[in-house]
């Protein structure tokens, strides 16, 4: 009789550790994929914008710089300064300062890249063999002339626009990537101290509160370059696929790769901000306009406080 009920005690503790397991699993699958279904459904909500017009693309574009210096701010150089403390003690200055000049030399490198890719090509083809019957060789020479100036101001907007979304993008997805190596970094050191994945899962849930409207912020600037929702939708789910690809890999790396969050952090931060100055501070304030810059502000602030608060 005893030794029935001590296989039935052994048979429940079992069942208790192989339930905590799978609810730790549980815990760690959706900590490493609910930041990025976050920018997904933040990048959704661009599906619900009818056709931008000037004033509504310089909102936009407002919020989204706001947003993305306030993430580059308290999501990415105080945490690295804060990392980098605990490390290089004195010298934290350090690769706060170094990560941060190369991430905006990569995106100069980057903007010579772009410019090589989106070479200007003639967008659409004009019927001009029709009009070259009926006029006389000097009307030909002005209309080729004009036909020549108007399709390379067209190919010249749209190349821009092209190059705009590109370093968008690129930024975006080089700012995700730390943040899903801190995630994993946080529940990969939790599982090895055999510490409760709560306050881990608690910082997962901060990224991916914060990743709704930066889905929506990286989104909305991409359709207005681009003119295209599903094209916007997908660049703007595709920045946010990385995190649980490097969430993974700070799991596995999460005492090799300490050492490395100043940098990474640092690094993304230059690479945002020079994005910011470049392409979309001179976009935010046009004639005279100040919703761009008060449209700056509320992103600044409402992602400070979703920073400070989370």
């Amino acid at each position: 009789m005893e030794g029935a009920n001590k296989r039935i005690s052994n048979f429940q503790i079992g069942m208790l550790l192989k339930k905590q397991k799978m609810s730790e699993l549980a815990a760690i699958i959706l900590g490493f994929t609910l930041p990025c279904l976050m920018t997904t459904l933040g990048a959704v909500l661009v599906f619900f914008f009818r056709k931008i017009s000037k004033l509504v693309d310089m909102l936009t574009i407002g919020l989204a710089a706001g947003i993305m210096l306030s993430a580059s701010i308290w999501s990415l150089l105080v945490p690295a300064l804060e990392n980098a403390k605990e490390m290089y003690l004195d010298l934290a200055f350090l690769p706060v300062v170094l990560g941060f000049v190369l991430g905006a030399i990569f995106m100069v490198f980057l903007d010579f890249v772009a410019n090589k890719i989106f070479k200007s090509q003639n967008s659409k083809q004009l019927r001009k063999t029709e009009k070259l019957q009926i006029l006389s060789k000097k009307d030909v020479k002005k209309v080729q002339k004009s036909e020549k100036k108007q399709n390379s101001d067209e190919n010249l907007n749209y190349d821009t626009s092209k190059k705009r979304a590109f370093k968008m993008f690129t930024a975006i997805t080089i700012h995700n990537i730390p943040e899903g190596m801190s995630v994993g970094f946080a529940i990969g050191t939790a599982v090895a101290l055999g510490s409760p994945l709560l306050s881990a899962l608690m910082f997962a849930i901060g990224i991916a509160l914060q990743n709704f409207p930066e889905g929506l912020a990286t989104a909305l600037p991409i359709y207005t370059s681009l003119q295209k929702k599903g094209k916007a939708f997908v660049l703007a789910t595709l920045s946010g696929v990385v995190e649980p690809i490097f969430a993974v890999a700070g799991y596995f790396l999460a005492a090799q790769i300490s050492s490395l969050l100043p940098w990474l952090l640092s690094f993304s931060a230059g690479a945002m901000i020079y994005v910011i100055i470049e392409e979309m501070v001179p976009e935010i304030k046009t004639d005279g306009s100040l919703w761009g810059i008060w449209a700056f502000v509320i992103g600044f602030v409402a992602m400070m406080l979703l920073d400070i608060c989370l």
